[in-house]
């Protein structure tokens, strides 16, 4: 609406704030755009199954599936998507479930199902940790192969199942008496390997001789009842700097011959490692 003037100028009046005012009818609500996190979850996700399915590694697998569940429980703290809660505590269950299966399967893989000690594989996993461990901090390793004397004769008089119960029992004496920074495998048959971080080669010589002292009181009965007198022979050997598992492994299983062909029952120290 337009009045004038005396001098005829016309002026230009202004909607009021009432006049203005768009009713509520008018108003036309944008439609919800999609949340930039929830877009970004979904990517990663897709880019950490593809990194599973390309890896074999369970612990890389277990890694992956840590950093999905800190994404997914960072989700459910937001907001803009507070209507999937649900939907994100389902997915974190599945998640949860998934990686303590995982964590099993890895401990079967790396365990001796009979003797509960880690098997070959497990000891390869933990050898490399305690060898970069040692080299970092410039400290000593020893190793340690061990040989149940006269096995198969033991096996051949009192049945298989009791050569069973000697490995099993054995295994056990060895966990009470290492430390739990030790590590004890089960490298073949009658053969094991144990691991002694931080220890020098003196103190190694002492801690399998307490173990020999320990296994002799170890009770193994055969036929009627007969109590059986079982033996071990070791053969030791000092780490050196970089040196690899299966050099350390050699040396340490030829000194084990040096004990064998010296009458058994007893350690050797590797030559190179006094």
């Amino acid at each position: 609406m337009i009045r004038r003037t005396k001098e005829d100028k016309p002026l230009q009046l202004v909607r009021s704030a009432t006049e203005g005012r768009k009713k509520p009818g008018n108003t036309r609500r944008k439609s919800p755009q999609p949340d930039t996190s929830t877009i970004d979850y979904y990517k990663h996700v897709e880019q950490y199954a593809q990194k599973i399915r390309g890896t074999e590694d369970v612990s890389e697998i277990i890694g992956i599936l840590d950093t999905v569940l800190s994404e997914t429980r960072d989700l459910r703290l937001n907001n803009e998507v507070y209507s999937a809660q649900e939907q994100v505590r389902l997915a974190e269950q599945k998640i949860e479930t998934l990686k303590l299966e995982l964590e099993q399967l890895r401990e079967l893989v790396h365990t001796d199902p009979m003797t509960g000690v880690f098997n070959r594989r497990g000891l390869d996993t933990v050898y490399l940790r305690e060898a970069a461990r040692a080299d970092r901090n410039e400290n000593i390793l020893c190793a340690v192969v061990i040989d149940l004397d006269n096995f198969k004769h033991i096996n051949d008089t009192y049945g298989h199942q009791f050569g069973d119960e000697v490995l099993i029992q054995f295994a056990k004496t060895a966990k009470q008496t290492l430390r739990p920074s030790d590590v004890i495998a089960r490298f073949g048959g009658e053969e094991f390997v144990i691991l002694l971080p931080d220890t020098p080669t003196e103190s190694a010589v002492w801690v399998m001789q307490r173990l020999q002292n320990n296994f002799s009181k170890i009770n193994l009965q055969g036929a009627g009842n007969q109590p059986v007198s079982i033996t071990f022979s070791g053969g030791l050997a000092m780490r050196r700097l970089q040196e690899n598992q299966n050099s350390l492994i050699k040396r340490a299983d030829e000194a084990l011959y040096q004990a064998k062909i010296s009458g058994k029952d007893r350690v050797v120290v590797a030559t190179d490692s006094q």
